[in-house]
Formats: C-alpha cells, structure tokens, sequence
C-alpha cells in the first residue's frame, strides 16, 4: 500500500511558509475553478484527468493536492494512493488560502463551473416539465423526459450538448485579468 500511509494535510500556513521540498503543487479543480481563482504556482489536472495525467506528475515528486475546500483533494489522494507515495491535501483548500488573505491568480472572471450550469439548468428543465405535466398538459412529461435522455446521452458518450451551448453564453466568455508577472507572483507566495 504505497501512498495510504503516506497521505497527509498541509495548512494554509505551512503551505506558505515551508511548502514540501520540491512539492508540486496541483490544483484538481475544473479548468473554469481553477481559472476562476487558484494558489501562486498550482497546475490545473481536474480529478477526473488525474489519473491518465500520472505521467505529466513526474514520478518521484511529492504533491500537493488542492481544491475548493479540500473534499475532492482528498477524494483524489485516495485514487492516488495504490500508485503514489508523499501526497498531502492543503486544509481548506483554495478557500482558506483567500480567507487567510492571501493572494489567487484569476485569469477569468469568477462564474460557476460549467458543470454545475448543467446540474441547474438540467434540474430546472425537468422541475418544469413534471409541474407542467401535473397541472397544464401531460405532454409536458415529454420535457423531463428528453433532458433524461440527454443527460444518458451526455454519460455515455461524454459529450454534453448542453455544456457546449452554455459554453457559449456571453456569461462565460473568457476575459483576462491583467497577472503580476512571475517574480511578483513569486515574490507574493514567499511573503
């Protein structure tokens, strides 16, 4: 059992002060989380990436797994274990790091993830078709019925038409954020 054991937690604090020798530091978030706001100097390799992307880790280095409070961080350590050693969870994930007032690289401005539009928006979709069909025309069952094919669909085949055409919405168009230049960011995490 390689990497159970060796599992471990990380505060805000020490991450800042005495991060892990030659630690990388990743950031298991969607891309939209992780451009949203992230720690100085985090990767972005989502969950449900991170084990086909073991090679990108390098095989020796330590990691330092983040999230958005730290559930998905240690979701991702446990898939890790059985093939890696010296991984720790940062406490309170990105959260706490903004709560301790420390500072997050944006390069987009801050929306939910596209993932959870698809969650609302499918969710919504299939309140309104069952409220419609009890009370207006039981056709409507219709609706909910064609977002729970879709939704099949999106599974099976991992193309989630929805996703690309909420993807598109004016909401989500990416905008930049002017970024401190490498030193500064790094200037900043060492403070």
């Amino acid at each position: 059992m390689k990497g159970i054991l060796m599992t471990s937690a990380i505060t805000v604090s020490e991450l800042r002060h005495q991060p892990p020798a030659g630690a990388l530091l990743v950031d298991v978030r969607s891309a939209s989380e992780f451009a949203s706001g992230h720690v100085p100097g985090a990767i972005n390799i989502p969950m449900d990436q991170i084990e086909v992307r073991l090679p990108d880790l390098g095989p020796n280095l330590p990691l330092v797994l983040v999230c958005q409070s730290d559930q998905r961080a240690r979701m991702t350590a446990h898939l890790l274990a059985p093939c890696r050693s010296h991984i720790t969870v940062l406490e309170g994930g990105t959260k706490a790091w903004a709560q301790a007032g420390l500072p997050l690289v944006a390069s987009v401005k801050t929306r939910w993830s596209l993932e959870r539009q698809v969650r609302l928006g499918a969710g919504l979709l299939v309140l309104i078709g069952a409220v419609l069909a009890l009370t207006v025309n039981s056709h409507w069952l219709f609706l909910s019925a064609f977002i729970g094919l879709g939704l099949s669909f999106s599974g099976i085949t991992d193309i989630c038409p929805m996703a690309i055409v909420l993807g598109r919405m004016p909401w989500n168009a990416a905008s930049h954020c002017p970024l401190p230049s490498s030193k500064e960011g790094l200037s900043q995490l060492q403070a």
